[in-house]
């Protein structure tokens, strides 16, 4: 195992993993990193942990990981607090996205975008295939679709508390001291395993590879319920949106996020309401209507279904 916590290692990193940053040397001079740590276990495994703030915002091609055949990246995005949500010479609120677990094929190219004022915190895992088979055994067979070269899939899964916690404890560990190499590999198969288990929930269905296209077309759907979550957009806005035809939106949309539109919106607007009761202090009915709820019993079975208890009590423990 070696470990680094220099970020100059992020464009020796991208060369070890055949992805060479080097071109956009200049674009990535907007980047302030917080931290960057490196956890190798090559060749079964690779852990990275980094938080950095995008002054500028771009975009650019990540080629297809080639230092391993076959492998799965897995980034948990945003789980973690770290340093100040403000960076001294940008007086606006950073922007970051909702957390979330994110599943997608080592082997693809994909486009990385860094928004501006944008801050990112992540632990990305890259593992290989064969390894995580062996880690899943006799369960593999509920995951199928990963393992099938032909198929290009995105997958996206909610942040659970158990894997909250865990990511807490990787992100806050001391970078030196006793069995460090087992503390990082215990770290990561748990992360993995609560991950796995909560996949194995989703309900089975009939697996589609689906196109970079088609991708893009489900998150441009997600993206706009995100940014109007006290106003439901119409199935017919969406459809619209995303260029497909209702039937295939609403099956691509439950393969990416293991929830129907319906359901995913209401979960959206719940942890959003968890934060506003947490962060911002708001009390149970101005949650509820800053979210578009003008009945606040719906808006309490809703949140009780989502996060296990009613808000009131939820509040009370956070």
């Amino acid at each position: 195992m070696h470990v680094s916590n220099d970020s100059q290692q992020m464009l020796q990193l991208a060369d070890k993993l055949g992805v060479s940053a080097s071109d956009q040397l200049s674009e990535l001079t907007s980047l302030e990193f917080q931290e960057m740590r490196v956890v190798d276990f090559l060749p079964e495994m690779m852990m990275m942990i980094r938080s950095l703030v995008s002054r500028e915002g771009f975009t650019y091609e990540r080629k297809p990981i080639t230092i391993i055949e076959k492998g799965l990246l897995i980034s948990f995005q945003n789980m973690f607090k770290h340093g100040q949500e403000t960076v001294e010479d940008i007086s606006t609120q950073l922007v970051q996205e909702k957390p979330h677990v994110r599943i997608t094929p080592s082997r693809i190219a994909s486009e990385v975008s860094f928004p501006k004022r944008s801050h990112i915190k992540q632990i990305t895992i890259l593992i290989e295939m064969n390894y995580l088979k062996q880690f899943l055994g006799k369960d593999q067979s509920k995951f199928s679709q990963l393992f099938e070269a032909e198929n290009t899939f995105w997958i996206e899964e909610f942040m659970s508390p158990e894997i909250a916690v865990l990511v807490d404890e990787i992100v806050t560990a001391a970078p030196e001291g006793a069995l460090l190499d087992a503390y990082y590999r215990l770290k990561s198969l748990n992360l993995l395993y609560f991950l796995f288990k909560n996949l194995a929930y989703r309900q089975a269905s009939p697996y589609r590879s689906m196109s970079t296209a088609e991708v893009e077309a489900i998150y441009r759907v997600r993206n706009a319920m995100s940014a109007s979550l006290d106003r439901a957009l119409t199935i017919v806005e969406l459809v619209k949106l995303s260029g497909m035809n209702e039937l295939k939106l609403r099956k691509l949309f439950k393969q990416i996020f293991g929830k129907g539109l319906y359901d995913y919106f209401q979960h959206l607007r719940m942890q959003e309401a968890a934060r506003l009761l947490k962060e911002e202090r708001l009390s149970v009915s101005e949650a509820g209507y800053r979210l578009g709820f003008t009945n606040l019993s719906h808006f309490g079975r809703l949140f009780e279904e989502c996060m296990g208890m009613k808000p009131k009590k939820w509040t009370s423990k956070n």
